[in-house]
């Protein structure tokens, strides 16, 4: 256990440089039945797997991994908290190869509230599709989260809140919808639920499988899909999904209204569903929460 202020790494740590680190986002909800940390051990699975696309040695495993979450969460007493575990390398050559630097492991944890605001869960956020295209399968690793690969991210946010938009949504490089900036998307059409693809760049996300698992029990149709620029404007509804921003919606698109202009029906089923999830009421997914 290390104190806030103690946790520092060296400014010529590879990591550093070169964004040579792979991470996850991960949530701890404070339940009527204590504090609890949801889907750990898939966050960890998924550590492990960004850890090895990136040929980053880790020597713990997502079981060690798991618990040392909760035990540093019932060191600092947190209730609810965003946990942000990261694998990177740290001092050493400052070759492009790193294979000799010393491989670091951590852990944090610090409260968190809504990534988006209440305001974009309750109302839904604005839009717009970036200039910037979504990193594909022939540059980076795109289903694995390595640190460096969010400067792609990092372009897309910023050029959407320099326009005064939420988020952005990103395009791969044939021009489908991937996913937005730092979560993934869904929309809404004849009632049917569309999500892109593995192979449309995107990250496959925890929260997003979780949707869909919860959508498809609850009697949604719920499909990947390639999903063109053009249907994001005829959508009955648009939402993105993520630990960070959870199930948010998006109520306008470049400047279109999406559907009525307020979150729809399975929007807010997806949302229900999820914080029901997510707070231990579902008795049938009592599996995917961790308690301290």
């Amino acid at each position: 256990m290390v104190a806030w202020d103690d946790a520092t790494v060296h400014f010529l740590s590879h990591a550093l440089q070169y964004g040579t680190g792979v991470f996850e986002g991960i949530r701890a909800y404070d339940t009527p039945e204590g504090t609890a940390v949801f889907r750990l051990n898939e966050h960890m699975m998924r550590l492990g797997a960004s850890a090895a696309a990136y040929s980053i040695p880790l020597k713990w495993t997502a079981a060690e991994l798991s618990e040392a979450t909760l035990e540093l969460l019932r060191t600092t007493g947190l209730d609810s908290a965003y946990i942000r575990p990261q694998v990177f390398y740290g001092l050493g050559t400052l070759g492009l190869d790193p294979t000799e630097n010393e491989v670091h492991t951590m852990i944090g944890a610090f409260s968190f509230g809504t990534y988006l605001g209440e305001e974009g869960v309750n109302n839904g956020v604005t839009a717009m599709v970036s200039s910037w295209r979504r990193i594909s399968h022939t540059s980076f690793v795109p289903t694995a989260k390595g640190s460096g690969g969010y400067l792609n991210s990092l372009l897309a946010k910023q050029e959407a809140s320099r326009g005064g938009f939420g988020d952005a949504i990103m395009l791969n490089d044939e021009g489908l919808v991937a996913e937005g900036s730092g979560m993934n998307l869904f929309l809404v059409s004849r009632g049917v639920v569309h999500t892109p693809g593995v192979s449309a760049g995107i990250l496959e996300g925890i929260t997003r499988n979780t949707v869909i698992e919860l959508l498809r029990e609850d009697g949604i149709d719920v499909v990947e899909s390639n999903i063109p620029r053009g249907s994001l404007y005829v959508a009955e509804e648009v939402f993105m999904t993520g630990t960070a921003a959870e199930v948010t919606p998006v109520c306008q698109i470049d400047g279109r209204t999406v559907g009525s202009g307020e979150p729809g029906p399975v929007t807010r089923q997806a949302q229900d569903l999820y914080h029901a999830a997510v707070n231990g009421k579902l008795d049938s997914h009592r599996d995917w929460l961790s308690f301290t």
